[in-house]
């Protein structure tokens, strides 16, 4: 299998969110989880995009799972990898955009890379360097609340910088409005030999500057932004003529596969508690009460009873999901990495024993919350089915030992209210 672009994302719903920009835009993908192994057999695609879960890891954790797949993607072809982080741009000033941007560019052999969290159809543009969320600065908006990784600053430029070893540039919107040629003088005036440069944040508010950006980008080897800069690249290939297939979803990828269908929930966004307000009108809800998940295993044996009594006649969904300041007081008992690690094996175990009970279609709302079920339910792969609600495909699993299985994996603050539903009845 000889691919043309790699990615590599920093947790699994964005992997997923990527690979559904990618499709959209003319390139049969697949999403992998990790670095698949030599056995698995992959279908014959343009892009692949590694899942991993490195947006919260220490640094160090984050370069070496980042590298590993750089070097697993470019042995397959990839002339251009991207590291696909979140549209919030959610790190630390310890990490983990920068280091792993720095050490993907020194892998490829150096040069200056392009960063931009732009994508204008979900509201994230950049400008003057710093970050939007629907108009609003994000230190501003509701976004800014990540439970492990809170956004108080909307520049870019001194955010990457607080977690760079070099210096960090801006490519501003008149440059790059100005088209490809301008944008690529501009990079050549940060070479890292005169300037010290590695990283160079990317404005973007329209469409045409991702495009611009990603036809520019697409002569590097390494970008590192969210999905729109995915769609750039995408396009940027489509023109080139390199895609002789046309591209579609997989035909294969909505088969129906029949069982049992569940929601888990684990995110704690304003977005996610709407949409289990509105699924509560038409299918059994379980608030799961989060202190009594760390304090032990029978809030999860409860859960798993209460679902076995109904799942049979019809949807069940369990949420770990609480509100903002249930998730800080929470957070000052028990620590931040703590609770977290806590709600997420027990929402994972939950997963697997519904899985366990006959679920072959199933929901999960939450970037952490979908890493942990995905990588206890062992899933290796997925193709890439229709688009639910931007940015959150249908998934049908590939290699896994339960069969064939069909997943939505939906960041927190995606989707409309009544998201839950609307995905259930694409997922058949």
């Amino acid at each position: 299998m000889a691919i043309l672009l790699g990615s590599i994302a920093d947790d699994y719903t964005g992997a997923s969110d990527l690979a559904n920009t990618l499709t959209k835009n003319g390139l049969r993908t697949v999403q992998t989880v990790g670095i698949p192994d030599p056995s698995l057999a992959l279908p014959d695609v343009d892009a692949v995009v590694v899942s991993l879960k490195i947006r919260s890891v220490p640094a160090s954790e984050a370069v070496t799972a980042a590298t590993s797949a750089e070097r697993w993607l470019r042995q397959r072809g990839a002339g251009h990898v991207l590291y696909k982080i979140c549209s919030t741009f959610d790190s630390t000033d310890a990490g983990n955009i920068g280091p792993v941007t720095e050490a993907l560019s020194e892998a490829a052999g150096g040069g200056v890379v392009l960063v931009t969290p732009a994508f204008p159809e979900t509201g994230r543009t950049v400008y003057f360097g710093h970050l939007f969320v629907g108009g609003q600065p994000l230190n501003e908006s509701p976004l800014k609340d990540h439970p492990l990784n809170p956004m108080h600053d909307a520049n870019l430029v001194r955010v990457l910088t607080r977690q760079s070893r070099n210096a960090v540039g801006l490519v501003d919107l008149t440059t790059i409005a100005a088209g490809p040629g301008a944008v690529k003088m501009r990079l050549d005036s940060f070479s890292f030999r005169t300037a010290g440069v590695t990283a160079v944040i990317a404005d973007a508010i329209f469409e045409r500057d991702l495009e611009t950006l990603g036809e520019v980008a697409l002569e590097t080897p390494v970008s590192t932004g969210a999905s729109g800069l995915g769609l750039g690249l995408a396009r940027a290939l489509v023109r080139s003529g390199r895609i002789s297939s046309g591209g579609a979803t997989t035909a294969n990828a909505i088969r129906p596969v029949g069982g049992l269908s569940a929601i888990v929930a684990g995110s704690c966004s304003k977005a996610t508690l709407h949409q289990l307000d509105i699924a509560e009108r038409s299918m059994p809800v379980l608030r799961l009460d989060p202190e009594r998940l760390l304090a032990g295993p029978d809030e999860i044996a409860a859960a798993i009873t209460w679902a076995g009594e109904r799942i049979s006649a019809g949807p069940v969904v369990i949420a770990a999901s609480a509100a903002p300041e249930t998730v800080s007081r929470l957070q000052s008992l028990y620590g931040r990495e703590a609770s977290g690690h806590a709600i997420e094996t027990a929402t994972s175990i939950i997963t697997a024993e519904l899985v366990e009970r006959g679920v072959r279609r199933l929901v999960i709302a939450g970037g952490e919350t979908s890493g942990a079920a995905v990588d206890r339910l062992a899933i290796p792969a997925f193709l890439i089915g229709p688009e639910i609600a931007p940015g959150v495909p249908v998934l049908r699993t590939i290699g896994n030992a339960q069969g064939d299985m069909l997943l939505a994996l939906k960041s927190g603050n995606f989707g409309g209210e009544d998201f839950f539903t609307a995905a259930l009845a694409v997922m058949r």
